[in-house]
């Protein structure tokens, strides 16, 4: 018999983070623990406030209700938290965390066993240009190849400029340059900006208009200069038929997958399998989880053997975070197993 129980976590920012939302000091998230003789099982449910669909009033309910009727099963649950996706997440994490050998193995690979490591790129966060300038440069020092900066924030002139300065020490083969408007550009603003960017060797930018903008988004998708990535479009985007009427009216050239906000690695491997469908090209990443679902994000991650760098390296962001084996070296992200897990809620 399988028992369950949930907790909620507060994780505190060591520096407030800012995007074009706003300013982050802290993160929420919230726990299932499950139980069934002398095992244990542990998943994370990261909700991000403000950004998840299921953002609602009836989260904690909900979770009350899964506890309840944990010995329904997970298949029969997660169909039952197609709106919960963070939730959903939750479960599959914890139930593979139950069968597991090691709690926290979920996923036994190569690069569990420390043999192997995961390309991911560096995070800029929006701030003062001096502070975007310093982060820029610890990336480069850390090894990094791939710079993901978050655009939108401050002016834009400012944002090139800070572009322009990484593109002359470092050519395309050197370092690929990512941007996340996070929605900031307004369409009729954004074919210009795009091509202002394109003149920098842009790899991608991510979700350059807000979601929920079908028409204006595949207009741009197709006039664009430079490829464009889906993340936040595919927020609350439930079922396969969706999913696919989406990705073939607005043609994008990627697709980000982060999986506490598309249901968890059900919800990613059917995005996926969409995406590949339709030549779309796709990459993973973590939404600001704890590491114990950072962890689950990439074990998973490492089976899908993709060759671009994914967006994994968040776990150093919170004061109170959990000890834990993963590790950012070198512009990746590796598994040191001779180090211990210290989860204490």
């Amino acid at each position: 018999m399988i028992l369950a129980s949930y907790k909620k976590y507060i994780l505190n920012f060591k520096q407030a983070s800012g995007t074009s939302r706003g300013i982050l000091k802290t993160k929420e998230t919230w726990f299932i623990l499950l139980n069934s003789g002398e095992k244990q099982g542990i998943g994370e449910c990261g909700i991000f406030r403000g950004l998840s669909v299921d953002d609602r009033a009836d989260y904690e309910e909900k979770l009350q209700w899964v506890c309840k009727n944990i010995h329904l099963g997970l298949e029969t649950l997660l169909v039952e938290l197609i709106e919960f996706p963070s939730i959903q997440f939750g479960l599959e994490m914890a139930f593979k965390s139950l069968e597991g050998k090691n709690i926290f193995e979920l996923f036994p690979s190569k690069f569990t066993q420390s043999e192997d490591s995961i390309v991911i790129n560096g995070l800029i966060w929006m701030g003062s240009e001096t502070f975007m300038k310093q982060q820029i440069q610890d990336k480069i020092d850390g090894g990094f190849h791939c710079i993901k900066m978050k655009i939108g924030a401050i002016d834009f002139q400012t944002e090139i400029n800070l572009l322009k300065s990484i593109r002359k020490e470092f050519t395309p083969k050197d370092m690929e340059l990512r941007v996340d408007a996070n929605g900031a550009f307004t369409p009729s603003e954004a074919l210009e900006k795009l091509k202002r960017l394109s003149d920098l060797d842009i790899h991608s930018i991510e979700q350059p208009i807000k979601q929920g903008q079908v028409e204006a988004m595949a207009i741009l998708c197709a006039q664009t200069p430079l490829p464009i990535a889906l993340d936040e479009e595919l927020i609350g985007v439930f079922t396969v038929t969706e999913k696919e009427k989406l990705l073939q009216t607005i043609k994008p050239q990627y697709i980000i997958l982060k999986p506490s906000l598309v249901g968890g690695f059900k919800g990613c491997d059917a995005w996926i399998d969409i995406a590949e469908q339709n030549q779309i090209g796709w990459w993973i990443t973590s939404a600001l989880e704890s590491n114990v679902g950072l962890n689950a994000i990439a074990q998973y991650t490492y089976t899908k053997q993709s060759k671009l760098p994914q967006g994994l390296g968040t776990g150093g962001l919170f004061t109170n975070n959990f000890d834990c084996p993963l590790q950012v070296k070198n512009g990746t992200l590796r598994y040191n197993n001779k180090t211990d897990w210290n989860f204490n809620l």
